[in-house]
């Protein structure tokens, strides 16, 4: 049996509905081309996903796992808080730079709940990430702000400021098709962490 098929029909339905999802969209994915692309029978998909619904929340919860995946990587090789900052740009800027099929398309969460109605679970999925990471940041940046004045409203405003910087990159980066404006903002929030550093 060939490597490809003798991993479990799930793992390859999701990493398969990955690639067609980001590449094409959800809504414009059919369940026929998920299952060509697994390379699995129809009924795999059903006796592991009750609906399509549930594929593409699958798919979210699994691109939130990937970047965290990113993130941990990244924050491992950071020293201090300000690179522990740094490393959820770093995370983001890996994203950008990997092999799409059709290039790099923005983020993959937003481009999802864009597809979504109000209300739905992978819309929250969606909105929960977005917190994680303003929440990941602010982590890091109350050690910068432990001694300030007013140390808790300025690593919290400031995460704020960060997490509004890392989506208008990420919205421009996805637009152009790579990560240079990712790596632009990373340097203006470098410049940012360094003056808060100096207070």
């Amino acid at each position: 049996m060939a490597p490809s098929t003798a991993r479990p029909a799930r793992a390859r339905l999701l990493e398969a509905a990955s690639r067609l999802f980001y590449a094409h969209g959800m809504n414009a994915t059919g369940i026929d081309a998920v299952v060509a692309e697994a390379d699995v029978a129809k009924k795999s998909l059903y006796n592991n996903f009750s609906s399509k619904e549930e594929l593409m929340l699958a798919y979210i919860e699994a691109r939130h796992e990937e970047w965290l995946q990113l993130y941990r990587e990244r924050e491992e090789l950071a020293s201090s808080a300000t690179a522990r900052v740094l490393a959820v740009f770093d995370a983001y800027i890996d994203h950008a730079s990997q092999a799409y099929e059709h290039g790099f398309r923005g983020c993959g969460l937003l481009n999802a709940a864009a597809e979504l109605p109000a209300g739905a679970a992978g819309r929250t999925a969606v909105r929960q990430h977005k917190e994680q990471v303003e929440a990941i940041l602010a982590e890091h940046l109350r050690s910068l702000t432990a001694e300030a004045d007013e140390g808790e409203r300025v690593a919290v405003a400031t995460a704020e400021h960060l997490s509004f910087l890392l989506e208008g990159a990420i919205s421009r980066a996805g637009l152009e098709g790579g990560p240079d404006r990712l790596r632009h903002a990373r340097a203006l929030a470098a410049s940012l962490l360094e003056t808060l550093a100096a207070r």
